[in-house]
Parts: structure tokens; sequence; C-alpha cells
């Protein structure tokens, strides 16, 4: 089983100036075959993106909200905690 999951934000906290560019990071400390990742906000339906890393540029007020990275390999499927992404 997957384990472990971590999300991280550069800049650290996921507080982004307006116009800024923001990444987020996911990574699964414990897991065995291919990994596949997609990106929420806020419980939106589609995925914002697949990969390890989400990339947000000109950041607007409209992209604050909550974000979470959902890893799978195949069997199971495990989310991240939150993070609460604020515009300054």
């Amino acid at each position: 089983p997957l384990s472990g999951e971590s999300l991280s934000a550069q800049p650290p906290g996921g507080q982004v100036a307006l116009g800024d560019s923001l990444v987020l990071s996911c990574a699964v400390a414990a897991g065995t075959g291919p990994l596949s990742f997609s990106w929420h906000r806020g419980g939106s339906g589609a995925p914002l993106g697949t990969g390890p890393r989400l990339e947000l540029h000109h950041i607007g007020h409209n992209d604050s909200g909550h974000y979470q990275c959902q890893a799978s390999d195949g069997d199971s499927v495990t989310e991240s905690v939150p993070l609460n992404v604020t515009i300054l």
C-alpha cells in the first residue's frame, strides 16, 4: 500500500503574491509499481494536472483555495493533506 504522501509548496506555506508563480510537489514515501498523480482544488472533479509537480503561473485571486494531490499505484489511492493557497 501507499504511505507517507506529502505535499510541499514553493513558496513555502502556499502564500503567493498576486501574479507570481506557485509550484506544488507531491511525494510518496513508500509504494510499489508505477505511480500516477492527479491534482485537485477545492474538491473540483476535473484534475488540474497529472504528475508529481503542479506549476501555476501568474497567480490570480481565483487560484486561491485548498489544493490536494492524489497518488495511485493502480491498486490503492492515497490523498495528501489539503494545502491552503493564499493570494497576498
